[in-house]
């Protein structure tokens, strides 16, 4: 990004990987800080740092801030201040990384890496074939999470990024329960994804949408 420095510090530096040290990128810490709790807050950082790891086992160079800005924001659509009302939260905190790296003038381009990384992060089966930033977020999400690709990280490497970031002592339900609260008001919007299992496991009322039913109830004849 020509917009931003690309200064590092040590102060970051967890098993390798370093979160950039720019305006852009103290920018979105600090709003992400303000508008997430801490349990959120936390896991999109160790997002970050466990997509840059899995990057960097591969060999594949991604713009920093770029990662970073599509960590930070990849679940600000669970916060009542970005949420809306009948949008994928995903679609919500993509239009939120949008808003914000438009703010700063950020090229199209780059701002279309982050939006469709951050809309897809919960989609299996796509990202893997698309822009590494869009590969390597849901490679991150899908470690802190589902612990897919666990043993592919050192026990060091996963013990200092949990030191610094913590996880809650029962976070596998903690986030069960944020991913409910930030979608529960529009059910609907789990049609056809993974977010129609939380709300499954926590609203004994809900019924899911049967895509075969939805064919069947059409208005066409045949």
């Amino acid at each position: 990004m020509s917009t931003t420095t690309r200064d590092m510090t040590q102060e970051h530096l967890i098993s390798g990987v370093m979160v950039p040290d720019s305006k852009l990128a103290r920018e979105a810490t600090q709003l992400v800080r303000d508008t997430e709790p801490s349990l959120l807050f936390n896991h999109s950082t160790r997002v970050y740092y466990f997509s840059s790891l899995a990057g960097k086992r591969r060999g594949v160079k991604v713009d920093p801030e770029l990662l970073y800005i599509a960590a930070m924001f990849h679940d600000m659509g669970l916060s009542p201040r970005y949420s809306s009302k009948s949008d994928r939260f995903e679609v919500d905190g993509a239009h939120a990384a949008r808003g914000f790296l438009r703010q700063h003038n950020i090229s199209q381009l780059e701002i279309d890496i982050v939006w469709t990384a951050i809309a897809l992060h919960t989609t299996p089966g796509i990202p893997q074939y698309m822009h590494p930033v869009v590969a390597l977020l849901t490679n991150g999400v899908e470690m802190d999470v589902l612990g897919i690709a666990y043993t592919e990280f050192s026990d060091a490497d996963r013990q200092a990024i949990v030191a610094a970031y913590p996880r809650t002592e029962h976070f596998k339900e903690d986030i069960i329960q944020a991913f409910y609260d930030g979608i529960k008001h529009k059910p609907e919007t789990t049609f056809g994804n993974v977010k129609a299992d939380v709300l499954a496991d926590k609203d004994p009322k809900f019924q899911r949408i049967n895509f075969c039913s939805v064919i069947r109830g059409s208005q066409w004849k045949g």
